[in-house]
């Protein structure tokens, strides 16, 4: 099933997830950071768990002309806060490549349905999270 989502975005787009906690402490409201990602009694997850995820950015994630055009492939790093209530807040590019990548794997975030959030102590948590998206011309 996942090759032929691929195949759907003319298996131009390679992508590796790592979702991790950063160190970061959000002003007045706490965020959990990467000493406490494993006291989560749950960490936050995509809707459909990683199938989902894999399944949102295959339907979802175009290769932009420009990048295509200029041969670019390099992977874009996203730093994001998931909320109590799942949603997703403060998007930005850690780490960009150009060619309009680092702009549509930010859009394709923002596309994403609410999450899971991350539990502790019986109670959701903002947790910071950090996501790598590889472009990969094929």
């Amino acid at each position: 099933m996942m090759q032929d989502l691929f195949k759907k975005v003319g298996g131009t787009v390679l992508i590796i997830l790592f979702l991790a906690a950063s160190q970061e402490i959000i002003a007045q409201e706490s965020t959990v950071s990467i000493s406490e990602m494993e006291t989560l009694d749950s960490p936050p997850k995509p809707p459909g768990g990683m199938d989902g995820w894999f399944t949102h950015v295959a339907t979802n994630l175009k290769y932009p002309t420009m990048a295509r055009d200029k041969k670019i492939e390099g992977t874009v790093v996203l730093k994001f806060i998931i909320e109590k209530d799942g949603s997703i807040s403060e998007t930005q590019v850690l780490r960009g490549i150009g060619g309009g990548c680092d702009e549509e794997a930010l859009r394709v975030l923002k596309l994403s349905p609410n999450w899971t959030p991350g539990i502790k102590n019986e109670q959701p948590v903002r947790t910071e999270m950090r996501l790598p998206i590889r472009f990969k011309l094929g």
